[in-house]
This record gives C-alpha cells, sequence and structure tokens, in this order.
C-alpha cells in the first residue's frame, strides 16, 4: 500500500497491488470492465493523489475502499493513470493539488460503520479537521471523499 506520512495521520493513496490487478485485468471491484478516457485536465487521480494533465490516458473504474465487511462498505468509481506512475511521491501530509477543495471526511469505526464525527471541511486548512476527527477514540479510519459526487479520494489513517 502506498502510504505518505506526516506527524499526525497517514495518507493512503489506492494500493498498488489494486491498481496492477484493474490495469491487468481490466476489471473492477464489482466485475464491470473499466474505461478508458483521456483527461481534460483537473481530474483527480487516485493513484498519484494528483490533478491529471490535459491528455493523459486515464482509467475509469469502480473501487471498493479497506473497510470491514459492513453494511457501510461500497463501491464507487475513481480515475487513476492507465499505466502505471510512480504514485504520490514526494508527497508529505494532504494532497496539495486538492487543497482548497471542499471534501467530506467520513469516520469510520472498528467495524467499518459510519461514525458521527463525520464533516464537511472547506479544504483551507485539512490537516486541522483530520486531526481534530482522529482525536475520536472511537475512529479508526476517515475516507477523504468528493463533496458533490461522493467519489472516495484516499484513506486516513493515524500514524502506525
Amino acid at each position: 500500500m502506498t502510504t505518505t506520512p506526516t506527524a499526525a495521520f497517514r495518507i493512503h493513496a489506492l494500493p498498488a497491488e489494486a491498481l496492477d490487478s484493474v490495469r491487468a485485468s481490466g476489471v473492477d471491484a464489482l466485475g464491470h470492465r473499466v474505461e478508458r478516457i483521456t483527461a481534460e485536465g483537473g481530474e483527480p487521480l487516485r493513484c498519484c493523489l494528483r490533478d491529471a494533465g490535459s491528455g493523459d490516458e486515464l482509467l475509469l473504474f469502480g473501487y471498493r475502499p479497506p473497510l470491514p465487511a459492513s453494511p457501510y462498505r461500497e463501491v464507487g468509481a475513481v480515475l487513476a493513470h492507465a499505466e502505471p506512475c510512480a504514485g504520490p511521491v514526494g508527497i508529505i501530509g494532504y494532497p496539495p493539488d486538492w487543497r482548497g477543495r471542499p471534501q467530506v471526511l467520513r469516520a469510520y469505526d472498528g467495524r467499518g460503520r459510519i461514525h458521527d464525527a463525520t464533516t464537511v471541511h472547506d479544504g483551507q486548512d485539512p490537516e486541522k479537521v483530520i486531526a481534530d476527527l482522529l482525536a475520536e477514540p472511537d475512529v479508526v479510519q476517515l475516507h477523504s471523499r468528493n463533496i458533490a459526487w461522493g467519489c472516495f479520494m484516499f484513506a486516513i489513517t493515524r500514524p502506525d
């Protein structure tokens, strides 16, 4: 799993194994064929936690974020580079390309259920919001999600 360490939390991009499987098989978490698209520019890529450049070749596919089996476990659409990339190299902390974008920070407990701490942040100081959510003793992970479409962006956990 590709992770980026920070002092207060860890950001987890899509795992390399999941990306390798989708790229090799052409099939997503629900058994649907992945779609190949050409980026217009600005699409959020879950493989490297950056925005796509105009003309980048991408895959659009269903991904099941890491959660224990529960009624809240779901599959949603994500975008990644069509060919392997270096991942989130050089990204320390919150992804710089996504700073300033409002996001939902969905909190989960150890059973994989949504925790009441779930909130929306405006993107201006995500570190504080993340730290506050992870200070809740029952919260074991957060999922950053697109505020309008609900798409999974990345997972956040406490540091090891």
